[in-house]
C-alpha cells in the first residue's frame, strides 16, 4: 500500500495550500479591520414630536412607538399626549383648530428654548387669524417649498415596473367641487369654458357627490380634468393635481400658480395650462381638437414615474425628525401672516 502522506510533493503542495490559505485569511480580516471605523457614531437619541391637537380630529390615531419606521424614519416618535409638554423636543399646532378656537396655545407652560412648529396645508385665502401669531412659532410646516419642513401634496418618483395601462377614454372633461363659489377665480374660468367645452360636473356643489372609492374610477374615463385651485398661491398645488387628475390616468388642466411651479414638480408636457391660453374658448379649442398622437404625449412620464399621494399625517409629522437635526435653533417668524401671505 501506497503512503500518500509520505510522498515529499504531496507534503510541499500540501503546506503550500495551507499558507495560500492563511494568506487569504490574512488578507480579507485585514479588510474587514479597515473596512471598521476607528470609533462606531453613537446612536442618535429619539426626537419626541408632540402634536398639540390633530388635524380636523378630536380623536388622534394610534401611535405606537415604531409608527414613523414605517415612514422611513428611525428614531422619531410621535405622540399626542399633553403631558409631554415639558419633555418633547418640538410641538406641533395644526392652524385650522387654532383658527376655530378648538384649540389655544399653551403660551404659560411653554418650556424655554422648545421649537414650536406651525402647521397648515390650506392656502393663505383659507387661513385666516395669523396676525394673532407674532413672534410664537419657530418653524413652519407646509406644502410652500420654502418651509422649514416641506410636504406637497404629492410627487412623482422613479419607477421601473411596467408601464400601466392608460385607463380607456369615453368623455371629454371632468371637475369634482363641493365648495363653489362666484368669487372664486375658478367659477369664472368654468363659466367662460362651459360653452365651448363639455365639463360633467361632480361633487357636493353640483349635487352629484362621489364616494372616495368612486372618483378615480370616475375620472379615469375622462381625457381631460379641471384641475383648479380653490385660489392661487405660491406652491400651492393640491390633490386635485395629484390625485383627481394624474393618478386617474387624466390630463390635468390646471389653474393654480405659474406654469413653472407646476414644472419643478413634473415634466411639462404632464398637463395643461390655463395660462398658455388667451381664452377660455381658446383653451376648448386646443381640447376638443387635440389627435391622438398628441394626446398620448401627455402620459410619456408614465414609463419612468408613478405618482406618490403624500396625504397622511403622521407622514407628514415624521418628515419633522428628518428635518431636525438640519433646522436652524432660535428662528422666529415674527410675522408669519407676511411670510405666508408673500
Amino acid at each position: 500500500m501506497t503512503c500518500t502522506g509520505c510522498n515529499p510533493t504531496w507534503r510541499l503542495r500540501a503546506w503550500g495550500a495551507l499558507a495560500g490559505g492563511a494568506a487569504l485569511m490574512a488578507l480579507w480580516l485585514l479588510w474587514l479591520l479597515e473596512s471598521v471605523p476607528a470609533s462606531a457614531p453613537a446612536p442618535q437619541s429619539t426626537v419626541t414630536i408632540l402634536i398639540w391637537h390633530w388635524p380636523f380630529t378630536n380623536r388622534p390615531p394610534e401611535l405606537p412607538g415604531d409608527t414613523c419606521t414605517h415612514y422611513g424614519m428611525a428614531s422619531c416618535r410621535l405622540s399626542s399626549n399633553r403631558s409631554l409638554l415639558a419633555s418633547a423636543d418640538a410641538v406641533v399646532f395644526h392652524h385650522r383648530e387654532l383658527q376655530t378656537l378648538q384649540s389655544r396655545l399653551p403660551l404659560d407652560q411653554r418650556p424655554q428654548g422648545q421649537p414650536w412648529v406651525w402647521a397648515s396645508l390650506e392656502s393663505p385665502s383659507n387661513s385666516r387669524g395669523l396676525h394673532h401669531f407674532r413672534g410664537i412659532f419657530n418653524w413652519v410646516l407646509s406644502y410652500r417649498r420654502d418651509s422649514d419642513i416641506f410636504v406637497p401634496y404629492g410627487r412623482l418618483e422613479p419607477y421601473s415596473g411596467p408601464t400601466p395601462p392608460l385607463p380607456a377614454k369615453s368623455k371629454m372633461a371632468a371637475w369634482v367641487v363641493s365648495n363653489f363659489q362666484e368669487r372664486q377665480q375658478r367659477a369664472r374660468l368654468y363659466r367662460q369654458l362651459a360653452p365651448h367645452l363639455q365639463v360633467d360636473v361632480f361633487g357636493r356643489a353640483s349635487g352629484r357627490p362621489l364616494c372616495a372609492n368612486c372618483l378615480l374610477p370616475t375620472v379615469a374615463r375622462y381625457r381631460f380634468y379641471l384641475s383648479f385651485e380653490n385660489s392661487q398661491h405660491r406652491d400651492y398645488i393640491t390633490e386635485k393635481f395629484w390625485r383627481n387628475a394624474l393618478a386617474a390616468g387624466a390630463v390635468p388642466v390646471v389653474l393654480g400658480p405659474p406654469r413653472a411651479t407646476y414644472e419643478a414638480f413634473v415634466p411639462p408636457d404632464a398637463f395643461v395650462h390655463v395660462d398658455d391660453f388667451s381664452s377660455a374658448r381658446e383653451l376648448a379649442v386646443f381640447l376638443v381638437s387635440m389627435n391622438e398622437s398628441r394626446y398620448q404625449r401627455f402620459f410619456a412620464w408614465r414609463d419612468r414615474l408613478r405618482v406618490r399621494l403624500l396625504g397622511d399625517w403622521r407622514e407628514r409629522f415624521c418628515t419633522i425628525c428628518a428635518r431636525y437635526p438640519y433646522l436652524p435653533r432660535g428662528q422666529v417668524y415674527e410675522d408669519l401672516e407676511s411670510w405666508f401671505r408673500a
